[in-house]
């Protein structure tokens, strides 16, 4: 129960972050919200470039084996402060380039708090504390919501609003200092190199893998916009960046709930059968949802981009956006499930290399298909989602190379229940209503049916309680 809590604990989160955008974006001049976009992309990219080494060492190693969270503890406490200090020292060489100091010091002290507040959620996942992590994430999001918003209604300003936001980090840092009972059995461990260096080792390859992730759907915006200009491109842009939303809150929420589990069972008993069952669990709830995802998606595509989307995007959106909900289940398999096993065993090379593949596989087959079929968003976003199946069937052999036992009925359900609307969508030119109806009801009736399928093969089982599954 505890880890269907958390589950919602980042939908609620998401819903928070939307609607907080929308709410700034209506009270600040065009010109402060401008300026607060760029001033969170920064601070988040600051975070990402500090701290994020340091989140993914700990999701691979911590707590560790028994009598080692003491040690790991340490390490990343000691990790933390002097990537800390250094993000301090990046805002100090910036004053002179003419940042306002101001500007700089709330942003280094955003990040900082930024990456604690994720660093320390990663901890209490990875040690199965799921009460305290559902109840932090979502204060999180409440609190840091009600900052920037208190800052932007007493003074509808840049700064103010930034503002806000930093002392609702300090709040919640306060908060999660009571709540958390973090040091509770554990003694301070020493110092001790030799895990700094496994953690920056490791830790810096998968952050420089995510990094690469990014990089991805940048080229390809670069690659939509060389070919067809701003304003041909607007739609297809559009259409990238709400469609690969919903797939990658789905699967970072499923992956942050059941991964724990899975590197807990492989580092104290190895490759065994319980692991094989695990990962095959696994594997099929990160696969399943994400098809289902896809299946709700198409089935509302239609109504949405000729109701919704504004009416100069909406060709461009409706081209594209097929393609992009196909691209999109690609990438969230390969760069998540897909390296799992490279993941465990500490395949560096595998890791960044399945990175490197989906980035240049998916845009050398988008230009490759602008030069063959055209410069049209449509033919781009093909080239750009074989590139992405190619990169996942690349991932199919990292896949492979550890053992598991795949739930296959709930994941054939999704893919019949994926497979529906997607036909709908041929007679939506002469009956739309039918045809989102069919695709709407026929989706849901086998989406349904394959949770039904996932509730009695792994939740209501008497080995699947016995591990805890959710």
């Amino acid at each position: 129960m505890a880890k269907i809590v958390a589950l919602a604990a980042y939908f609620y989160q998401a819903a928070v972050a939307f609607g907080l955008l929308v709410v700034v974006a209506h009270w600040l001049a065009p010109a402060d919200y401008s300026a607060y976009s760029l001033f969170i992309s920064i601070s988040q990219f600051a975070a990402i470039f500090c701290f994020e080494w340091i989140r993914f060492a700990c999701s691979r190693f911590y707590p560790g084996l028994p009598g080692s969270e003491a040690a790991e503890r340490a390490a990343l406490k000691r990790e933390f402060a002097a990537c800390a200090l250094l993000c301090i020292a990046a805002a100090c060489v910036a004053i002179p380039f003419g940042v306002p100091w101001p500007v700089a010091l709330v942003g280094s002290l955003v990040a900082i708090l930024q990456g604690a507040s994720d660093l320390h959620l990663t901890m209490l996942r990875f040690r199965q504390e799921f009460r305290s992590f559902s109840r932090l994430q979502g204060s999180r999001a409440t609190i840091l919501a009600l900052g920037t918003l208190g800052g932007a209604l007493v003074y509808p300003t840049f700064l103010a609003t930034v503002g806000g936001l930093l002392a609702g980090y300090v709040v919640y840092t306060l908060l999660a200092i009571a709540i958390s009972r973090s040091g509770a059995g554990v003694s301070e461990g020493r110092f001790d190199a030799a895990v700094v260096r496994k953690h920056f080792v490791y830790g810096s390859v998968a952050a420089g893998a995510s990094v690469v992730g990014l990089l991805a759907p940048l080229g390809l915006k670069s690659i939509l916009t060389a070919a067809l200009g701003a304003g041909g491109a607007a739609g297809a842009l559009l259409a990238l960046d709400l469609l690969q939303r919903p797939f990658v809150l789905i699967v970072s929420a499923l992956q942050a709930i059941q991964y724990p589990d899975v590197v807990s069972l492989f580092d104290r008993d190895g490759e065994t059968a319980a692991l094989r069952t695990r990962l095959g669990a696994y594997y099929s709830l990160l696969t399943g949802f994400t098809l289902m995802t896809a299946a709700g998606i198409f089935a509302l595509l239609q109504p949405v981009g000729l109701f919704v989307i504004a009416p100069a995007l909406r060709s461009g959106f409706l081209d594209a956006a097929p393609f992009v909900v196909g691209l999109s289940v690609c990438r969230a398999l390969t760069l998540n499930m897909l390296p799992t096993p490279a993941h465990l065993r500490h395949r560096l090379r595998s890791i960044f290399l399945l990175s490197a593949v989906d980035c240049l596989f998916l845009n050398g087959c988008a230009l490759v298909a602008g030069a063959l079929i055209g410069p049209a968003s449509a033919s781009l976003m093909v080239g750009a989602m074989v590139g992405a199946l190619l990169a996942m069937l690349y991932g199919v052999r990292v896949l492979m190379t550890l053992p598991f036992d795949f739930v296959w009925q709930p994941v054939a359900f999704a893919a019949i229940g994926l497979a529906i609307p997607v036909l709908a969508t041929s007679g939506f030119g002469h009956a739309l209503w039918l045809s989102v109806t069919i695709g709407i009801v026929g989706g849901a009736a086998f989406c349904v049916a394959g949770l039904y399928s996932y509730f009695i093969r792994l939740f209501r089982s008497p080995v699947a309680l016995e591990n805890e599954m959710l």
